[in-house]
């Protein structure tokens, strides 16, 4: 029987909040890719000699049930079917740099990283693969009972786990150069007389894209990708690595920093440094961002900037759900969720973190922003959340997109869970 693939959700993805309030953890992106397009990337092109049987494996997701059609639709993975004989069940929220290989032979084991031993994959034999369900992974409890007894491997060369949003900043740059290879540079789309590349043998121009006069793209430092439909407008500069997604629009003006992802159709402006934008996304004035990740559907206005280091050059503190966590990090930017706004000339401080549709209209924001929180001038208020839904769907119309009924629910039952989270922690005494 062929082995399955699972990429799967863990109890950890409330700490990627407000990131993944309506999207799993292994759909952020990190590098030119998603989490699970990457693995799907590494198991397509492993022999099937390395799954053990000769047979190349099925592939499927895991992941919250509310989530499991609108992650299936949009991945095109299967989502939440039933373990039925040997699977290996890898952890969605992992840079996978490769897969562990299988001997064919082998019982039931856990792949754990670093000294307090996180599990970050399971090969399951029948036995065990019939207890499993995608469910009780998400309860870390349920974990340790189904995993207890089972032999231990190190599988650290394998992933880096990331357990916090800032981790996932870090690393982009990194896998944006590892991401890249030498047969992805080439040039399909148009680029004008009077700009200028930089390393061309390290940039990628895709179909459609075209670069305007005056506009340098610079690989000297690291590769650049231009998605298929991205136009470069006048006296920008883009500095690799980077990448830019498919259909985006960079600014007149613009600078875009090394160790910067931009997802799919996002306009952007000003200077963006070190940052991610899940796509979808407008940032599109003068304005600074920099080591911050911003999910879909987010709008920042004219003249916003947001710190990413203290004056004292500390250690920066980020409110994840409202709790304080220790960064260890000299560099950290701000952590937007989907749907969220921010009027004009907004200062963010650093590791600052904006909830799931929130809007700031203030000339400072708070340090923390709970989802669907109203904040203008001094005034803060609840946000109606038919009335941001209503919003949402006029801002995905002007992107000729519209909202499914199953994302209507999630973006819905987002309200629930972001104040049952918060409530929680505060009870807690967190």
């Amino acid at each position: 029987m062929a082995v399955r693939v699972i990429v799967y959700e863990d109890w950890g993805w409330e700490r990627l909040l407000p990131l993944v309030y309506t999207r799993a953890s292994f759909q952020l992106l990190c590098g030119a890719s998603d989490l699970v397009s990457r693995v799907k990337r590494l198991v397509d092109s492993r022999p099937s000699a390395h799954f053990g049987n000769g047979q190349t494996p099925q592939f499927d997701i895991w992941c919250r049930p509310g989530l499991a059609q609108v992650v299936a639709r949009q991945t095109g993975f299967p989502a939440n079917r039933p373990a039925t004989g040997p699977a290996l069940l890898l952890n969605g929220r992992g840079i996978w740099h490769s897969i562990p290989a299988l001997d064919g032979r082998e019982g039931s084991w856990v792949g754990t990283v670093g000294l307090q031993g996180r599990v970050a994959c399971l090969f399951a034999d029948d036995a065990i693969a019939s207890r499993i369900t995608s469910e009780a992974l998400l309860d870390n409890n349920e974990v340790r009972t189904l995993f207890d007894g089972l032999p231990r491997r190190d599988v650290g060369r394998h992933v880096t786990l990331l357990d916090w949003p800032w981790q996932i900043v870090n690393a982009n740059r990194e896998q944006l150069v590892s991401d890249w290879t030498d047969d992805l540079a080439g040039i399909a789309g148009t680029v004008s007389e009077g700009s200028h590349l930089v390393n061309p043998g390290g940039i990628h121009v895709g179909w459609g894209a075209k670069i305007k006069p005056c506009a340098v793209v610079d690989a000297e430092d690291g590769p650049v990708w231009i998605g298929d439909n991205v136009t470069v407008l006048p006296h920008c500069y883009i500095h690799g690595p980077a990448f830019i997604g498919a259909g985006s629009l960079i600014q007149p003006g613009a600078v875009v920093q090394s160790g910067t992802t931009i997802g799919p159709r996002s306009k952007i402006g000003g200077e963006i440094e070190a940052s991610i934008v899940q796509g979808f996304s407008n940032k599109q004035h003068d304005g600074f961002l920099g080591h911050s990740y911003l999910g879909s559907w987010v709008n920042i206005a004219a003249d916003c900037i947001n710190s990413d280091l203290k004056n004292t050059y500390g250690k920066v503190r980020v409110p994840i759900n409202g709790r304080d966590v220790e960064t260890g990090e000299m560099f950290v930017g701000m952590f937007v969720g989907d749907y969220s706004k921010a009027g004009i000339n907004v200062s963010f401080p650093t590791g600052a973190v904006i909830g799931f549709c929130s809007s700031v209209f203030a000339p400072r924001s708070p340090k923390f922003v709970p989802s669907f929180t109203w904040i203008d001038g001094d005034s803060v208020q609840n946000f109606d959340e038919q009335r941001g839904l209503a919003i949402a769907r006029k801002v995905m119309e002007r992107r000729q997109c519209t909202m499914t009924t199953a994302e209507e629910q999630l973006f819905l039952a987002a309200r629930d869970q972001a104040h049952s989270i918060e409530e929680h922690l505060a009870a807690a005494g967190a």
